[in-house]
């Protein structure tokens, strides 16, 4: 029995080098992992895993830089740093569960580990969902560009109505008053008309000709005229220069309008495209299930190789990990416990050889 043990532990079966890889990559101990052949196909199967969820994070954290950046060797840099990283944290995600506690003991330990899993699978699934709706996205894109141009334009308008309502103000009280003038005026020409032409009404004496009355409206007449040209040549100056204020109010306000289309062309980012795919989602029911369906199938991807370490049974590996563990732990106590009893031997050695001496 022994012997067999002992031949056990010490073969090394022969791994290829695919296959060394992915165990390398589902975070086993690859030397134990060596005298558990029967293990290597699942420990293959996570690895394999954990290696396309890092490769399909990889992908995803591109997309995502190259729509922030739009530059391709940053966006590739970036979505390969961000892979390892997915990759390092998943092989920690399954390495970390032990399978030779309790039933329940596994369950408390997964919960926290599904959960990261699952976040890490949501945030891997959106660029991709971007890219797979990535011509309903752009014409989504359109459709809100538009939407805050015509917003943009309101504003605008309101702003005009703001700044020039002062100066468009003052220019009607000038031609309200202009157009009194105006007034007087007409009605002193008409009733000047009536004079000559001999009408008969309360303010005419209904003699034809240019008389002593025709002669006083006509004298009115002049007055008023001169009034509507003195008022018009005084008020001159200050209708130029409401105008000018207000042709430079909406100078101003156009050229701010251009520059603002300008940015708003430029809305395409990777937070416009996060609001475009959710407005196509609660617009479209069909959009919505299947950005739904990708999510889930991400998430699944992402919290299987934690699954599938859960409800595997105990194997081999399992085993000879805890007596590996459990001999370094053994040894560690004894360690201390040796140097404890030597630190105490010494100090009662120090204390009997000062008594003596005292």
């Amino acid at each position: 029995m022994k012997n067999t043990q002992a031949t056990l532990y010490q073969n090394n079966y022969r791994i290829n080098l695919f296959q060394k890889f992915l165990l390398l990559c589902s975070g086993g101990n690859i030397h134990i992992l060596r005298k558990t052949p029967s293990e290597w196909n699942k420990f293959s199967g996570i690895g394999g895993i954990v290696l396309f969820t890092a490769v399909f994070a990889t992908l995803s954290a591109a997309y995502a830089m190259f729509t922030i950046f739009d530059d391709i060797w940053a966006s590739i840099g970036f979505g390969i740093l961000w892979g390892l990283m997915i990759f390092n944290l998943d092989r920690y995600i399954v390495s970390s569960i032990k399978k030779t506690g309790t039933w329940w003991n596994q369950i408390l330990m997964s919960i926290p580990r599904l959960i990261l899993a699952t976040f890490l699978g949501i945030i891997i699934s959106k660029p991709l969902e971007l890219k797979i709706f990535e011509k309903e996205v752009n014409k989504q894109l359109n459709t809100i560009i538009q939407r805050n141009k015509t917003e943009l334009q309101k504003q605008m308008n309101g702003r005009i109505l703001q700044q020039s309502g002062p100066f468009e103000t003052e220019k009607n009280l000038i031609a309200e008053k202009t157009a009194q003038y105006q007034k007087s005026y007409d009605s002193a020409a008409v009733e000047l008309e009536k004079e000559i032409l001999g009408k008969q009404s309360s303010l005419t004496s209904g003699k034809v000709g240019f008389g002593t009355n025709a002669k006083r409206k006509q004298e009115l007449k002049e007055q008023r005229r001169q009034d509507l040209e003195n008022y018009q040549k005084q008020t001159a100056p200050r209708l130029e220069y409401l105008d000018k204020e207000i042709s430079k109010v909406y100078t101003n306000l156009e050229t701010e309008r251009k520059s603002t289309e300008t940015f708003e062309d430029k809305f395409n980012g990777f937070a416009a495209r996060l609001q475009a795919l959710d407005e196509l989602g609660k617009n479209s029911a069909i959009i919505a299930t299947a950005a739904a369906f990708i999510m889930g199938l991400f998430i699944c991807l992402e919290i299987s190789p934690v699954l599938v370490k859960l409800i595997s049974s105990v194997g081999p590996y399992d085993y000879l990990l805890e007596k590996t563990e459990n001999d370094f732990r053994l040894y560690s106590k004894e360690k201390i416990e040796k140097g404890n009893a030597q630190t105490d031997f010494r100090i009662d050695d120090f204390k009997e050889n000062l008594k003596n001496k005292i």
